[in-house]
């Protein structure tokens, strides 16, 4: 046996196509929340790497392993890469610092990691007798996406795997098709098709439950920003699927402008406004996806022409809400919880809590922490305050929940929003040399490196009413992002402004200083 196992491991650190893949100088990475993220020329090298650890990861669990190739709702020139574990969750935390180590390690350094990794992990032998895939990739709409899924295809048979690239899909489909894959058929047909159908008919059966309003789908048709992504074609497919049943004006589709540019649910929720071209109208309702179609946001306005958003947390208030109520008619005894993260509308967890009489979670950004903590309770709601909710986000299936669950509580977007009034507030980001200088603690609601910057910061939260701040390291890039609360909104932009410019000050600005919200 132990002959056997030294023979494997000769055979799989061959590594053919490795010299084709060299570590940049100057360059390393970590994986974040989202996997990693970073200019797309940057990136082969990791690709590669991940190809090889997906084939790792597929052995020790005997499962088929996804890795997508996006930078969800980063600029188009980025790019990234996220595995996927065997039912559609994120790369365990356990693995993660494999990922991390093995995105810098050269080649002599790569062998040596793989041996020790094909040693200590059981299972890797060999898969699944029924296994037909060890990996599923899957890539979104840049122009770097097939180069990179490339490097991810030389990974994998490097190792001696197998691989089948589904090219364009969003995120959240690529989830769908590697937990399909393992269930074997379980959850579903393991197809862009059987995703289509399978939501589609659950759409249908549940609308069928509504009672029809005269002239309610021409007051309120829906339009929806593609943010000039992958969700915009994925939408058209689906709505080939529902027969009428629902009507969806798309723009930004990408047929012209530019990967989150001025569109997409992130350049919406930080500006609080439109996307650009966009000419809003009193009575109708709008939402936008992000570059991979794994965020999902609502808004509209009214008749003064005022715009209103509808984020994650008002749609998990939607949620709640059609969840007790489903509870209630059934007489079942069930707990429902709501799992926040710190960006969560401060008015919206007094909402849950005082109002709804639910018990509120508060933990780390990131769908990994959420989703671990919703799994301990009977049933447990997420969404981010940007957008991304349930286990693996997917913008279209939580749109069609949401068009369903307004017409079965009869129940219309303006009044959802009315259901609690959100305290103003604000976002911005700061560019830093190394957001790892920032540390935090208190789900990410306290600084706890730099010296000195969260004393600072609670002084200027203390000279506004109603008012907390906090900030955070992205997770995908080097920017220390900054979120305000407070009574207006004239306060609330200048404590972000505030607080912009200590951790410009204390934590290694690049570049001007962070200017005021205009």
């Amino acid at each position: 046996m132990a002959m056997h196992t030294r023979r494997r491991v000769e055979m799989d650190t061959e590594l053919q196509n490795a010299n084709a893949y060299p570590v940049p100088s100057g360059i390393t990475m970590e994986y974040g929340t989202a996997g990693f993220r970073a200019p797309a020329c940057n990136l082969p090298h990791v690709m590669y790497r991940m190809g090889l650890l997906a084939v790792m990861r597929a052995r020790y669990t005997r499962e088929v392993i996804g890795v997508m190739v996006t930078a969800s709702h980063n600029p188009e020139e980025d790019n990234g890469v996220k595995l996927m574990e065997g039912m559609g969750e994120m790369l365990p935390v356990s693995w993660e610092r494999h990922a991390t180590s093995f995105a810098s390690a050269h080649l002599g350094e790569l062998r040596t990691q793989l041996s020790a990794l094909l040693r200590d992990c059981p299972g890797t032998e060999s898969s699944s007798p029924a296994q037909k895939y060890h990996v599923l990739i899957g890539e979104d709409t840049r122009a770097s996406s097939k180069m990179l899924a490339q490097a991810v295809s030389h990974g994998v048979t490097d190792l001696g795997g197998t691989f089948k690239n589904f090219g364009l899909v969003t995120t959240p489909q690529l989830h769908y098709l590697v937990a399909s894959h393992n269930s074997e058929g379980l959850i579903g047909e393991p197809s862009l098709d059987g995703y289509y159908h399978k939501l589609s008919e659950a759409y249908k059966a549940l609308m069928a439950q509504s009672k029809p309003q005269p002239g309610n789908e021409g007051s309120y048709p829906l339009t929806m920003d593609g943010a000039n992504g992958v969700g915009a074609p994925k939408m058209a497919e689906l709505l080939s699927y529902m027969k009428h049943s629902l009507s969806v004006k798309i723009i930004n589709n990408g047929e012209s402008g530019k990967l989150n540019h001025e569109c997409g649910a992130d350049y919406v929720k930080i500006g609080q406004r439109a996307p650009k071209g966009l000419q809003m109208r009193e009575g109708r309702i709008y939402c936008s996806l992000d570059g991979d179609a794994d965020r999902l946001l609502y808004y509209f306005v009214d008749k003064s022409d005022t715009f209103h958003l509808v984020d994650g947390d008002k749609i998990s208030t939607l949620m709640a809400i059609f969840i007790q109520h489903l509870l209630k008619e059934a007489q079942l005894p069930f707990q429902v919880s709501v799992v926040q993260t710190a960006y969560a509308n401060g008015s919206s967890t007094h909402y849950f809590e005082e109002t709804l009489l639910l018990q509120v979670y508060c933990l780390p950004t990131g769908v990994k922490y959420l989703h671990a903590k919703a799994k301990e309770c009977d049933i447990g709601v997420y969404f981010e305050a940007n957008g991304h909710g349930t286990a693996v986000g997917d913008a279209l299936s939580d749109l069609l929940a949401v068009q369903m669950m307004l017409s079965l509580l009869d129940l219309s977007l303006p009044q959802l929003y009315a259901l609690y009034t959100d305290l103003p507030s604000r976002q911005l980001k700061v560019k830093v040399m190394d957001r790892q200088r920032i540390t935090t603690t208190d789900a990410e609601r306290r600084v706890t490196h730099p010296d000195g910057l969260q004393a600072a910061i609670e002084e200027r939260v203390h000279r506004h009413l109603q008012a907390r701040a906090f900030v955070r390291p992205s997770g995908t890039e080097d920017m220390v992002r900054v979120y305000a609360e407070a009574e207006t909104q004239e306060s609330a932009d200048c404590l972000a402004h505030e607080v912009a410019l200590l951790v410009h000050r204390l934590a290694g600005g690049v570049g001007e200083e962070p200017r005021a919200p205009s």
